[in-house]
């Protein structure tokens, strides 16, 4: 059975980019998340379905988070694959890794993950990650899934709107999420920078908190045929994952 640390609140932890792939020996956002279970030492799963649970992101996860104060373990989906319900609901964190996010989640149907992840988040697990891992919990999401191009993604809906990552560091999001916003093919979007990662408490956001001196999150919404891209407020976090 799952932690009672976070019982009766739902958290989702969405992160743009970066996080501990980019910056393994100053993981700030995974210091943020481990704090939020108020645990002593949080039970930490990662799964890798969206990289084909790829060895090389595998061995990225291992080696940041066995430095820090947790239990991290994974479950595979393209080996032989453990009980999926008994694992992830005995976690305090489910991390999601970035990848393929039309691939993930017709592998995740197939083993009947969406059902299991959304017990877990009703039950105080801590849902979070980062690019696929970020836009899967929302009702759309903006993704590179297709080679050469950007494209709206029915997920899994836990989460209302849209979300975009990688907003500042890819050129082409900002463009594609204005003109999928103004003609009406995606609903208000949530677009992160890199560093900049949005906290969900329940279905409404908490804060958006940064871990880059310039990374923002952004409320982009239609208005006429037009989209407006609004700033919203960010805490800073030091590097020990605290807010400054």
């Amino acid at each position: 059975m799952p932690k009672a640390v976070n019982s009766g609140r739902r958290h989702i932890i969405a992160i743009g980019g970066g996080s501990f792939g980019a910056s393994p020996d100053d993981p700030i956002l995974e210091k943020y998340v481990l704090a939020q279970t108020r645990a002593r030492r949080p039970k930490v799963c990662f799964i890798g379905t969206a990289t084909g649970d790829a060895d090389r992101y595998l061995t990225l996860f291992y080696s940041t988070f066995t430095k820090l104060r947790c239990e991290p373990t994974h479950v595979p989906l393209f080996a032989r694959t453990p009980d999926l319900k008994k694992v992830l609901l005995n976690q305090d964190v489910i991390y999601v890794g970035g990848g393929n996010t039309k691939s993930m989640l017709a592998v995740w149907r197939e083993w009947g993950i969406p059902a299991i992840l959304r017990q877990a988040w009703r039950e105080g697990v801590i849902l979070t990650r980062v690019s696929a891992g970020a836009i899967c919990w929302f009702d759309v999401g903006v993704t590179d899934s297709w080679a050469g191009h950007l494209a709206p993604l029915e997920c899994l809906g836990f989460l209302p709107g849209a979300c975009c990552p990688h907003f500042d560091s890819e050129k082409d999001r900002r463009p594609a999420v204005s003109r999928f916003v103004s003609h009406g093919v995606v609903p208000t979007t949530l677009a992160l920078d890199d560093g900049a990662a949005a906290h969900f408490i329940g279905r409404t956001l908490s804060r958006v908190v940064t871990s880059r001196p310039k990374a923002l999150g952004y409320s982009v919404r239609r208005r006429g045929k037009s989209a407006i891209e609004q700033p919203l407020p960010v805490v800073r976090l030091a590097k020990s994952g605290r807010p400054r």
